[in-house]
C-alpha cells in the first residue's frame, strides 16, 4: 500500500511535512507502521499549488530515498496547499505516468488501495469517460481510472455525489475488498476519504492546528503526539476549506 500526506493552511515550505518530521512521508517510505509493507520504493510525486489556479507537478520513478533533489525541492518550495505520495504499486508499472498524484486542470489526486476486479472492469469504466477525460489518461493504473471517473461524474460541482457515483461503478468484487483511500484537491479545498467493501479502509489521519495554524492529513501520523491525529472515519468525506472543516458522511 502506498503512503499520503496532504496540508492545507499558511504557505509552508513542503519539507515541513515531507521531509523533516520524526514520522515524515520520506521516513515512511522506508519504514511504514500501519501498512503490509514498511517499504514504499516505487516512485514518489508532489503537487503544489501557489499564485495561479493550476498546480504544480513532480514525480519520479526512484524511491523517495534515493533521490537527493527530493529534499532541495522540498525545502525551497513554499505553498499553502499540497498533496505528497510514495507508491507501493498494485496495478501498473513503475513508470513516471504511473506515480501520483495525478492532475488534470486544477484538480490533483493520490490514492492508496486497490481495485481487485480492475482488469474484468476496465474496459467500461474506460469507456464511460468522456472522450476529453479518456484522451487524458498517461498511465495504466487503477488510481489514475478512479481519479478521471471522479471527474465525469461531477467532481467539480459536487465531490461527495462524485465519490458516491464512482463507488457504484466500481461495484464490489468477489474475492477480496475494494479499497480506496484518497486525498484530493482543486486548488481551494482538501478533501480525504477513506471507503473499503469489507474490512478495514487503508489509514488516513487529520492533524489538529499545527504550529502555524494549517492541518494535515496522513497515512500516518508525522509525529509521536498521537493525540493530534484523528483517523478519518470510513465513509466519511473530511473537507479542509480557507476558512473552515467539516465531515460528511457518504453511504456507501
Amino acid at each position: 500500500m502506498c503512503r499520503i500526506a496532504a496540508y492545507h493552511g499558511p504557505s509552508i515550505p513542503l519539507e515541513n511535512i515531507v521531509t523533516a518530521p520524526r514520522h515524515s512521508l520520506l521516513e515512511q517510505s522506508q519504514h511504514a507502521t500501519e501498512a503490509k509493507l514498511a517499504v514504499n520504493g516505487d516512485g514518489f510525486g508532489l503537487s503544489w499549488y501557489g499564485d495561479g489556479p493550476l498546480p504544480g507537478l513532480f514525480r519520479d520513478v526512484l524511491p523517495a530515498w534515493a533521490d537527493s533533489n527530493l529534499a532541495h525541492l522540498c525545502r525551497m518550495v513554499h505553498s499553502p496547499l499540497f498533496l505528497a505520495h510514495i507508491r507501493a504499486s498494485t496495478v501498473g508499472e513503475t513508470s513516471r505516468v504511473n506515480c501520483h498524484p495525478f492532475v488534470h486542470g486544477r484538480w490533483s489526486f493520490c490514492h492508496n488501495g486497490q481495485i481487485p476486479h480492475f482488469a474484468s472492469i476496465r474496459r467500461r469504466l474506460e469507456g464511460a469517460l468522456p472522450d476529453d477525460l479518456y484522451a487524458a489518461r498517461q498511465g495504466s493504473t487503477d488510481s489514475e481510472v478512479i481519479f478521471l471517473t471522479l471527474l465525469a461524474n461531477g467532481l467539480d460541482d459536487d465531490p461527495q455525489a462524485a465519490l458516491l457515483a464512482t463507488l457504484d461503478q466500481i461495484g464490489p468484487a468477489v474475492d477480496a475488498p475494494v479499497k480506496l483511500t484518497c486525498c484530493f484537491t482543486d486548488g481551494e479545498t482538501l478533501y480525504g476519504f477513506r471507503h473499503a467493501s469489507f474490512g478495514s479502509a487503508p489509514t488516513l489521519y487529520l492533524s489538529g492546528s499545527l504550529d502555524n495554524g494549517g492541518r494535515a492529513m496522513a497515512s500516518e501520523p508525522l509525529c509521536s503526539t498521537a493525540n493530534r491525529w484523528t483517523m478519518i472515519p470510513e465513509n466519511t468525506l473530511c473537507r479542509l476549506g480557507p476558512t473552515d472543516s467539516a465531515m460528511a458522511p457518504i453511504a456507501a
